[in-house]
C-alpha cells in the first residue's frame, strides 16, 4: 500500500486486484465519492461532487463526474456508502481506481 494512513479490512479476500490482499499497487490520486450503484460484479460506481468557475457571472456551479472502482470482496461497499477511491493500473476499459476504504455506511 502506497498510502500508511489508510486502514487495513477485518475480513480477508483471495482477489488478485485488491490492494490488501492481492498483487495491486495503488498509485497517484487518491479521491472521496459516494457509491450510486453497485449492480456490476466487483465494480462500484462513485460519484464526485465539485464546484466550477463561470468568470462570466463570477459565480460557481456544482457539478459532478462519474468514475467506476474495483471494489474488493473484502471490503464489500453497498449503494449509499461513503468511501475513498486510489489510481491503480488499468483492471479493464474503464476500471482505474480501486476503493481502499468504506469511510462512513449508508
Amino acid at each position: 500500500m502506497a498510502d500508511s494512513s489508510l486502514k487495513k479490512p477485518k475480513k480477508s479476500c483471495e482477489d488478485r486486484n485488491c490492494p490488501f490482499h492481492g498483487e495491486l499497487s495503488v498509485r497517484g490520486r487518491i479521491l472521496e465519492g459516494k457509491v450510486v450503484s453497485a449492480k456490476m460484479e466487483r465494480t462500484v460506481i462513485v460519484r464526485r461532487d465539485y464546484l466550477h468557475y463561470v468568470p462570466k457571472f463570477r459565480r460557481y456551479e456544482r457539478r459532478h463526474g462519474h468514475l467506476p472502482a474495483h471494489n474488493p470482496p473484502c471490503l464489500d461497499v453497498k449503494e449509499g456508502d461513503k468511501v475513498k477511491i486510489a489510481e491503480c493500473r488499468p483492471i479493464s476499459k474503464t476500471v482505474s481506481f480501486v476503493v481502499v476504504e468504506k469511510l462512513e455506511g449508508a
